[in-house]
């Protein structure tokens, strides 16, 4: 009897322990819903193909955000200082579009190029990482008379 007593008493403090927990993943659910989204509109890499070295090159990456709050871009680094973006400082509503100006100088760089570009926002995850690939065929060097 006492053990069929405890059994029960059990029963019901897991059932309850159980609602309570659906509960909270129900509202984390509807908060991370709520959330910006950063949606890329076009591709996160973009192949800038083969260029003279000395050549800058600029890409825009362009995004929406898909959430129901104010999108804010807190920083954007590069993975070189021959990389540098260019981003919107003000947040950007939900269902808005913007998007990220990156120019790579490809002085001093021969070979194949990547380089990632990382922006921290206020969403979930909390970062995106884009890329700029290509290759670098080196500068000619100049002729020297004799």
């Amino acid at each position: 009897m006492r053990k069929t007593f405890v059994c029960i008493l059990f029963g019901i403090a897991f059932s309850f322990f159980n609602c309570s927990n659906e509960g909270k993943k129900e509202d984390e659910k509807q908060a991370s819903s709520k959330m910006p989204v950063f949606a890329l509109l076009d591709s996160a890499s973009f192949d800038f193909g083969t260029i003279q070295e000395g050549a800058v090159v600029e890409h825009d990456f362009k995004f929406k955000n898909e959430g129901e709050y104010p999108l804010i871009l807190s920083n954007i680094s590069s993975s070189c200082g021959c990389t540098t973006p260019e981003w919107p400082k003000e947040p950007i509503g939900p269902n808005e579009t913007s998007s990220i100006k990156v120019r790579f100088d490809s002085k001093n760089k021969v070979g194949p190029q990547v380089k990632t570009i990382t922006v921290y926002a206020n969403t979930e995850p909390a970062n995106t990482e884009l890329r700029l690939k290509g290759i670098v065929n080196a500068a000619p060097k100049p002729a020297t008379g004799k």
